[in-house]
């Protein structure tokens, strides 16, 4: 009874309109767990930042995409002109365009930095293996979205993209041609393969990405996060059951969000305002023209956030084999909890050998990514393979270097310095 006093005494009841909402929708319980009272590392350094601002692109992508929906119209005689339409003559349409093409870029940029975060603090090993598949399947859906968001604007490098992209579906033994006219809905590129991607782009797609990053979200809560030391800070918790290495996860990191958010939001105005098409990175010369099929652009390549596995399809002659190691590049990711055999997560106290794997991967990446960009010819072709195999050595040498490589002691607890 006594107890009972002192915490009615301490915690008094709330009253009012919060009160009743309160008694109806869970906030100071969801507060109390997911933002006061979910500890995470203390040593989260600014690679930790980024999964916090996809969820802010993301929110991004949504609010443009819904407006710009209200303007746009799908189909072969009236995209393009409903896209400049939203470009010259709605009220800062030009604006919320070059958000959503700007922010699908940017999505990729943070998504990439993101993962590259669990290849160098090993947050896709266990017990976080199905937090990485999730992880995995949100970047697959996100590939999809984009790809069917591009084809939507009926440019020419649209049109061709597409055309490029979906004849690869032909090239699976039996059902390819069949599977390839489904896609389309016709026997070419045409009004029926505009409607279904927009269907598929604003509705479909969406909320399969929601419920993926929901899933991934809810993983991330129920094995908690990793940090740079790799240390399991659950392990040790102190004589009121928190973690000894934790801090609330609000506001120490909530703080912090916000401050990082501040400056992506500024380097992205700078693009918006002054670079929206990033030297044709961004948006593509023959993009502004309309789609054309009796005028193929000089060198047909899709953004850059596809460019490197573009390039592992142009690095064989065969189209086949093409068409297969790209979707092997890919998928390779799912494997990458058992293929790493190595004892500790992190790489800081990994050996040279994975380190410098790490670094020839990071650097063939972004190798493939400028050689998609180039025409597939001569030494571009070479160099595409060269860097192809080091790609592909990465994901599966990785249970021979992992194993042999030396690593060094890791501590019991985490390493952090105050600042």
């Amino acid at each position: 009874m006594a107890t009972e006093s002192a915490a009615a005494t301490a915690a008094p009841a709330k009253k009012g309109l919060w009160a009743w909402v309160n008694k109806r929708l869970p906030v100071d319980e969801f507060v109390a767990e997911q933002l006061t009272g979910y500890y995470a590392p203390k040593n989260f350094n600014i690679w930790y930042f980024f999964g916090s601002l996809a969820g802010v692109v993301l929110v991004l992508q949504l609010l443009t995409g819904i407006f710009l929906t209200m303007f746009y119209k799908p189909g072969e005689l009236t995209s393009f002109d409903s896209v400049e339409y939203i470009m010259r003559e709605v009220n800062f349409g030009w604006l919320i365009r070059y958000l959503h093409s700007t922010g699908a870029s940017a999505f990729f940029i943070v998504v990439y930095l993101h993962m590259f975060r669990a290849f160098l603090y090993g947050s896709y090993k266990k017990p976080r293996e199905l937090l990485w598949l999730l992880g995995m399947l949100v970047y697959l859906v996100l590939m999809a979205e984009a790809f069917m968001g591009y084809v939507l604007p009926w440019g020419n490098m649209s049109f061709w993209g597409a055309q490029v992209i979906v004849n690869l579906f032909g090239t699976i033994p039996a059902i390819g041609p069949g599977l390839v006219e489904w896609i389309r809905g016709d026997y070419g590129i045409a009004d029926a393969t505009l409607s279904r991607f927009f269907a598929l782009h604003v509705v479909a797609l969406p909320l399969g990405l929601l419920l993926v990053v929901a899933l991934h979200l809810v993983a991330l809560r129920r094995t908690g996060s990793n940090n740079p030391d790799g240390i399991e800070i659950k392990e040790k918790l102190g004589a009121d059951g928190k973690p000894l290495d934790g801090i609330p996860f609000h506001p120490y990191y909530t703080v912090k969000d916000i401050f990082g958010i501040g400056v992506f939001f500024i380097l992205l105005a700078i693009v918006v305002f002054f670079v929206p098409t990033l030297g044709g990175l961004f948006l593509e010369a023959p993009n502004f023209d309309p789609a054309n099929p009796m005028s193929t652009p000089e060198h047909i390549a899709p953004v850059w956030y596809f460019t490197p596995y573009y390039a592992i399809l142009r690095a064989v002659p065969d189209q086949r084999l093409g068409a297969l190691l790209m979707g092997l590049a890919v998928i390779s990711f799912l494997f990458v909890p058992w293929l790493d055999r190595s004892p500790v997560k992190s790489m800081r106290y990994r050996g040279w050998l994975s380190r410098t794997m790490l670094a020839l991967f990071v650097v063939s990446f972004i190798a493939l990514g400028y050689l998609g960009l180039q025409p597939a010819e001569g030494l571009y072709v070479m160099l595409a393979r060269i860097f192809a195999a080091v790609y592909f050595a990465f994901f599966w040498l990785m249970p021979i270097y992992t194993s042999i490589d030396k690593v060094r002691p890791v501590p019991e607890r985490v390493t952090y310095h105050a600042h």
